[in-house]
């Protein structure tokens, strides 16, 4: 049977037809829909963790009693698994374990640009990377016979183009006849002190070189032999391109990017003429064909920076722009807060207050965007309340008082709470704001430990925000009505005024949570053309909803639009004309 899928939507299929029982993740764009997808399946467990080393630990546990488990995250959030995906390298696997790592080249949302291959090269395991929908189900399952076969973990890495393009796709069975789970101590394999690390070490190296060499035979390695004139080397998605653009070169396409099949490329090296490299990101491919003494061109002609599409292949080979290039000059549309986002009003208060924004990674980060323009730093998941202890450590009083840590309740829960527990026990004099919206909004209205309810929707203990940030110590804790814009700046002015931590928790949820009992939408707003000054002091907030009309006069006319407003009323708080009121 043959579907339309995309690649995540393959990787979960895979996994089921894998046999697969424990699916484990924190959702990061573009890798979400992965665990979204495997629900599908109820042979397999999916969960969401606080955090990607959490739900890698859960992974390597399913795994060392013997169960196939698939971990999924986006690149940055291999940062945070990253200590034990290195020592899991080391102990081997039981049951096949498989890591899938979603890179964003061009930063389509993300913070940065990492190159994931890197990490499969740094922590010395395999890595797989499929070109379309098809082979996303056929590598997960590959996956995992390898990862038992040479007792490791393996990595698969999409990008965000593969992960939501879609293609047709051979569906299969679910695979019978594994082993079942059970407990087997293998203490000398799996308790890394270091007397059985170096033991396991010369195994990890022997396991490398055994698959390089073993890459040159399989069949997701393999030369597509056609002019001489021009081979090149690729993966992935840059596969797609090189064979659009380039139809008649010759290609040796690695479907295995580490370890790379040295001898096959050396084979394929001397069968053309010119040798290149097509890949995005970091030259991984091309340094290390140079590092074995082949000449080859590659980011000579190739950006290091951003995703390749046909037309900036076309523009690297000298060839004319192709149609896809008109794409790449299309207007940018400026991101913006939902109408009715509970977090607007704490942004409008926090630039009202001239405060230092310590941000986070969310949908609140959009408070950095004018005309709220509220947030001064944003690095990592979890890193706003640390940093903003740093900086009230060097800072003389004044200029203390300011710095406010802005942190939605998943990456809170993600990170942050190490944070937090910090800040109080080396004394951090600032205000954390903790913006509970009641699910983990940015990448889809994805469940957390504080929502109440687990991936495969059922109810569970949800996080008492209050409750915890008085257990870590936390002396002072506030809750407001974000909303309300009078009591915003009251009770984050105080605050802001106190010489020691306080936690100021906002109590609203998501405009688009998908739990109907939680949010409850207000009564629509309009403006009255009569009342209005033309004073654009609704416009301060950003609110997608209202719009500017010009008019005959000077001023023109503020309109809100009926299909967008949620009705929070905060824009009706800032207008002193009475100009907005709930729509006839």
């Amino acid at each position: 049977m043959k579907e339309i899928l995309s690649g995540n939507e393959a990787i979960a299929r895979g996994a089921y037809e894998a046999g697969v029982k424990v699916a484990c993740a924190y959702p990061g764009t573009p890798s979400t829909e992965i665990l979204e997808n495997t629900i599908r399946y109820k042979e397999i467990d999916s969960s969401w963790a606080t955090n990607e080393k959490v739900s890698l630990e859960v992974g390597i546990g399913a795994s060392f009693v013997g169960a196939r488990s698939l971990v999924t995250m986006k690149h940055v959030g291999v940062n945070v698994a990253a200590d034990p995906l290195f020592t899991l390298s080391y102990t081997g696997v039981n049951g096949g374990l498989l890591l899938v790592c979603a890179d964003d080249p061009e930063l389509h949302s993300s913070q940065n640009e990492q190159d994931s291959r890197n990490y499969a090269k740094f922590a010395k395991v395999p890595m797989l990377e499929p070109s379309d929908s098809q082979e996303c189900l056929a590598f997960t399952k590959l996956a995992f016979e390898l990862s038992e076969r040479y007792d490791t973990p393996v990595m698969l890495r999409t990008t965000t183009r593969i992960s939501h393009s879609k293609s047709v796709v051979e569906l299969g069975e679910r695979v019978t006849g594994l082993p079942e789970p059970k407990l087997a101590k293998n203490p000398a394999k799996y308790v890394m002190l270091p007397g059985n690390a170096r033991t396991r070490h010369y195994v990890v190296e022997e396991r490398i070189a055994t698959l390089s060499k073993d890459g040159c035979s399989m069949p997701i390695n393999r030369m597509e032999l056609r002019d001489g004139k021009i081979g090149v080397i690729t993966a992935g998605i840059s596969y797609q391109h090189v064979r659009e653009v380039l139809p008649e070169a010759s290609v040796l396409k690695l479907g295995m990017v580490h370890p790379l099949p040295f001898d096959l490329i050396r084979e394929f090296a001397t069968k053309v003429d010119k040798l290149y490299v097509v890949e995005e990101l970091d030259p991984f491919i091309e340094e290390q064909v140079k590092a074995i003494g082949i000449e080859v061109i590659g980011k000579e002609i190739i950006s290091i920076c951003g995703e390749l599409t046909p037309g900036r292949v076309s523009k690297a080979f000298g060839l004319p722009e192709t149609a896809q290039s008109a794409v790449e000059k299309l207007p940018g549309r400026p991101p913006n807060m939902c109408p009715g986002c509970p977090h607007r009003g704490v942004f409008f208060t926090l630039n009202q207050l001239k405060a230092y924004v310590s941000g986070d990674i969310g949908c609140y980060t959009l408070g950095f965007m004018p005309p709220l323009s509220a947030m001064d730093t944003c690095v990592c998941m979890g890193a706003s309340i640390g940093m903003a202890t740093g900086a009230v450590k060097v800072l003389p009083p004044e200029e203390r008082k300011k710095v406010v840590a802005v942190i939605g309740d998943s990456t809170f829960l993600h990170t942050g709470v190490n944070g937090l527990m910090d800040m109080v026990y080396n004394k951090g004099a600032a205000t954390v704001i903790i913006l509970d919206n009641r699910i983990t909004a940015m990448t889809g209205r994805q469940e957390n430990p504080a929502s109440g309810h687990t991936l495969m929707d059922s109810p569970t203990n949800a996080i008492d925000f209050p409750l915890l940030c008085k257990a870590i110590g936390v002396q002072h804790v506030r809750t407001i009505n974000p909303l309300d814009l009078e009591e915003c700046r009251r009770v984050i002015s105080e605050e802001m005024e106190r010489p020691e931590t306080s936690v100021i928790i906002t109590d609203k949820p998501c405009v688009l949570i998908k739990r109907e009992e939680v949010f409850t939408r207000g009564a629509v707003l309009s403006v009255v053309d009569e009342n209005c000054a033309g004073c654009r002091a609704c416009l301060k907030i950003g609110c997608p909803a209202i719009e500017w009309v010009p008019s005959s006069g000077k001023k023109g006319k503020a309109h809100i639009d009926p299909l967008l407003c949620n009705g929070c009323e905060v824009c009706r708080q800032l207008c002193k004309f009475s100009a907005i009121q709930e729509a006839k």
